[in-house]
């Protein structure tokens, strides 16, 4: 028998047969594993396996590339603080989404399971969310090997006056390097960069940004699958508060 144990946060749980639950978990150790729990619908069991809920994780299997199985306990849950709020639940279906559809299958990635931990455990901090969330998509675009490059133009190699993102390399840009180009480039807001007040409208305008080299280089690269809509659902219910 193959087994490991681990703490980890529930992606998503689907029914299988009559009494299990298929679910997918994110580890700092395993990455994105799937697993059996059976007895997954009992009103013991069922409770516990919410999306973004952290969870002490026992799988075992008879060979290492079964699905295997999963015993689970919990350790704490984000229901409660998602539950509070429409952004904050919006929110925690992005993360998660997102996760479940870009991150190769038992792929270790450590440090993004670090800044996932960080991220929901600010779910019920609706003022710095927003921020906490687009740091995030930032870092989930390097960890995937579509990291923005906003140090310097990509043209003129100056370091102030960057306002645009090119869509095609994701380097900084200034007015004067995008020249005749200046319509066809992404917003750079300085909130992207660590500077400014990073108000609502900035976030925004960093959505836009992001949002796109996540659809159009991420998503694109790993086939025709779109992104998951609940990226969209947020950023639509963030704007509505603005």
């Amino acid at each position: 028998m193959k087994s490991w144990r681990d703490q980890g946060i529930l992606l998503n749980a689907r029914r299988h047969g009559e009494t299990s639950v298929i679910v997918e978990v994110f580890t700092p150790t395993m990455g994105r594993h799937a697993g059996i729990v059976r007895g997954g619908t009992s009103r013991k069991i069922a409770p516990i396996l919410q999306p973004g809920a952290q969870l002490d994780l026992t799988w075992q299997a008879r060979l290492e590339d079964h699905m295997g199985s999963f015993q689970v306990e919990p350790v704490r849950s984000r229901a409660a603080a998602a539950m509070q709020d429409r952004l904050a639940l919006a929110g925690l279906n992005a993360v998660t989404g997102l996760l479940s559809f870009c991150l190769p299958e038992r792929e270790v990635h450590a440090e993004l399971y670090r800044q996932t931990e960080m991220l929901l455990d600010l779910l019920d901090q609706t003022g710095i969310w927003p921020l906490a969330y687009l740091r995030w998509e930032m870092a989930l675009l390097q960890e995937m090997g579509y990291a923005l490059d906003l140090r310097a133009c990509a043209v003129t190699g100056k370091t102030d006056g960057l306002i645009y993102v090119s869509p095609k390399t994701g380097r900084a840009v200034t007015s004067e390097g995008a020249g005749e180009w200046s319509e066809r480039m992404l917003p750079l807001p300085d909130v992207m960069r660590g500077e400014g007040s990073a108000d609502d409208s900035e976030i925004a305008e960093a959505f836009k940004t992001t949002g796109y080299f996540l659809e159009m280089h991420l998503a694109r690269d790993l086939g025709t699958r779109p992104l998951p809509e609940a990226r969209a659902r947020f950023v639509e219910q963030f704007s509505r508060k603005r």
